[in-house]
């Protein structure tokens, strides 16, 4: 049976206690694939912050967080494998396949969005807490995007938008439907994994308006820049246009959706199959 790390920011808060009885609780996927691998015999450690030296086989690096820090990813060099050490940046700006520069030809609709993940609200909500506690803001300068922006055309785009560094500019994709749009969305930990399209009438394809989806293909050409990104456990939002698939987020800390929860508890088991494919790769 494994050791394994969990390596969480200091100020984050990957799982608490709720409740009358107290029950422990996570707004993260990866909450539920440990639990699954402690009713198999592995022991977890979660790990808040730089400071501790565990004794551990394995560790997953995850901070809610766009950028990981430097040091941070130096702790995480000290165990024998850590998930996720290669995924430090997944800003839209790199991992984006539909982003588009201002002298780009593209006729059709664009999207302006944070290049943080979740719009840089987990960067936000750490910088509060740290104010809180006295404590230096460890993603200062770091704004949240409270809202997408579609545009008719690229020349619609504020030409200030090109120049800031926090924002990108995208090709307003989504795949057209008779009842709506799909989006794709790829999990995986390891070798094992599911893809599913889901169909939505909102043209920005959620989970909580999805109303149907399918189990589909994952693109090879995905898995190949799925190993470029450095992707050992995530989640991929894609699409497929004109015949190739185009990555829009790549999610290293995915949350739990508890709008499906049945469906996400099926995969619960088969993604810590792959996790334990891992665990038996460097035992």
């Amino acid at each position: 049976m494994a050791r394994i790390a969990v390596i969480t920011h200091e100020l984050d808060r990957f799982q608490s206690r709720r409740g009358l009885l107290m029950r422990r609780d996570s707004p993260y996927m990866l909450f539920d694939v440990l639990e699954e691998l402690k009713r198999r015999g592995h022991s977890v450690q979660i790990l808040k912050g730089i400071s501790a030296k565990p004794a551990a086989d394995i560790a997953v690096l995850h901070l809610d967080v766009t950028m990981t820090p430097p040091d941070y990813a130096d702790y995480a060099r000290r165990f024998p494998f850590c998930l996720n050490l290669g995924a430090t940046d997944i800003s839209k700006r790199r991992v984006s396949g539909a982003a588009i520069g201002k002298d780009d030809h593209w006729a059709g609709k664009v999207i302006v969005k944070s290049s943080l993940n979740h719009r840089g609200t987990p960067e936000q909500q750490l910088n509060q807490r740290a104010r809180r506690a006295g404590k230096p803001e460890p993603f200062a300068g770091a704004e949240p995007f409270d809202r997408y922006e579609v545009h008719a055309s690229l020349a619609d785009v504020p030409a200030e938008v090109f120049e800031r560094r926090d924002l990108v500019v995208e090709k307003f994709i989504p795949e057209p439907e008779p009842d709506g749009f799909a989006a794709r969305f790829w999990l995986f930990c390891g070798e094992r994994e599911r893809c599913t399209r889901h169909v939505s009438p909102q043209s920005l394809v959620k989970g909580d308006d999805t109303i149907r989806r399918e189990p589909v293909p994952v693109p090879d050409e995905l898995r190949a820049l799925r190993r470029k990104l450095g992707f050992d456990y995530g989640k991929f939002d894609f699409v497929m246009h004109e015949g190739k698939a185009v990555l829009l987020d790549a999610n290293k800390t995915p949350g739990r959706a508890r709008n499906l929860s049945s469906f996400i508890a099926a995969g619960n088991a088969n993604l810590a199959d792959g996790f334990e494919g891992l665990i038996r790769q460097v035992s």
